[in-house]
């Protein structure tokens, strides 16, 4: 059986305010193609299918643009909530929809009831768990504690026993929402960590033949059978190595993994990230390359330049976000701050900050004068009793 194994679609998600909606329709076009051009049987979307739990209505419409589309391939679709989804809007309707082939898991209770989908070597049976928040469904699956290894561990023994129940020969795929021990991270998945310890070892999924797994937004293969597809679209700037992709994966008659091809996302824009003083990164004909590239720069000037942005942008079009690191000295580490302040007017602690946000570069005579007249105001003001 031939599997597209997707997740982490964040439909409605924008990049630094910069809509993604056209992104996200150019993939789900490369989706479709690549399910009726490779011939794919079932297609697997492990979670986080919108972006927010209330998603806005032009996310809606391409969800549902992209439903109808895969129903017409006539090829099953099992899809489960993450973290971000509302399990209760997403499964609006799931009985109905299950009708055309779409099989969406949404409530937790149902972790060991699978869609049996077969090929010509019999059954395959797919195990939809949503992602679980501890809190909320220990009680749910009788979970022995809290935390995510005790849910997830309980959600398993749930899906082994039903396989247990199955003809020989069954094979089994796992769809789940989690932080599997081992996955690298990044910026832009919110925290789970809430419900107790985040993060669960592979182990727990043992018994299967393929995990499907959403959450992370990079694409890994934690096993041969454990994988994360990640997202298909880059959503910060932490993503900017990655090589966004699906997974098909051929599943043997026999169980094993017969084959695991990454199918790469299309790429709105690429991204880049530069360091550097900001006169180096407007002259540094290396750079030329990155000059349509969405850009986070990072300023290393020991002072705050002139308007930065404004200055980037005229060489980089696309730049999106702003960070400062200046170079500075080093510090007395054993210098505290109220060390640092006593016995020491105003106007010397307004004259250090200064020279703190400037790397060391106190206020000039001119602007010794502006602070002096400022403090003076000040203190002017506090003493009239009007």
């Amino acid at each position: 059986m031939r599997i597209l194994h997707t997740s982490d679609w964040h439909l409605g998600r924008s990049f630094h305010r910069v809509s993604l909606l056209a992104a996200q329709r150019e993939f789900l076009d490369r989706l479709v193609a690549t399910v009726r051009e490779r011939e794919v049987d079932a297609v697997l979307v492990a979670g986080d299918v919108y972006d927010r739990a209330v998603p806005p209505l032009a996310a809606v419409e391409l969800f549902d643009d992209a439903l109808h589309r895969l129903a017409g391939l006539g090829v099953p679709t099992v899809m489960i909530s993450g973290n971000h989804d509302s399990p209760r809007r997403l499964g609006v309707g799931a009985g109905l929809i299950e009708r055309a082939g779409i099989h969406l898991r949404t409530d937790p209770a149902g972790c060991g009831t699978p869609v049996v989908l077969a090929d010509r070597h019999g059954d395959v049976a797919f195990y939809g768990l949503p992602y679980l928040e501890p809190g909320l469904v220990r009680e749910t699956l009788g979970a022995p504690a809290g935390g995510h290894p005790a849910v997830l561990g309980a959600a398993m023994d749930r899906v082994r026993a039903d396989l247990a129940t199955r003809p020989p020969g069954t094979r089994s795929v796992v769809l789940a929402h989690a932080f599997v021990t081992g996955g690298a991270v990044s910026d832009s998945e919110r925290d789970i960590t809430v419900g107790g310890v985040a993060s669960v070892p592979a182990e727990v999924f043992d018994g299967v033949d393929y995990v499907a797994l959403g959450h992370l937004h990079g694409c890994q293969t934690l096993t041969e059978r454990v994988r994360y597809s990640g997202s298909p679209l880059a959503y910060s700037f932490s993503e900017a190595a990655h090589r966004k992709s699906m997974w098909l994966v051929e599943l043997a008659a026999d169980g094993a993994i017969g084959a695991a091809e990454r199918v790469d996302c299309p790429v709105p824009r690429p991204l880049a990230r530069l360091r550097g003083r900001l006169e180096d990164l407007l002259a540094d004909p290396d750079l030329a390359r990155h000059e349509t590239a969405w850009v986070e720069a990072t300023l290393t000037d020991p002072a705050r330049p002139y308007e930065p942005m404004a200055r980037l942008a005229e060489r980089f079009p696309h730049v999106l976000s702003l960070v400062f690191d200046p170079e500075r000295p080093p510090e007395d580490p054993l210098a505290s701050y109220a060390q640092r302040l006593r016995g020491r007017t105003d106007r010397e602690i307004a004259e250090d900050f200064v020279a703190h946000v400037r790397g060391g570069r106190g206020p000039d005579a001119r602007e010794s004068v502006l602070l002096g007249d400022a403090l003076e105001a000040v203190r002017v003001e506090g003493e009239d009793p009007r």
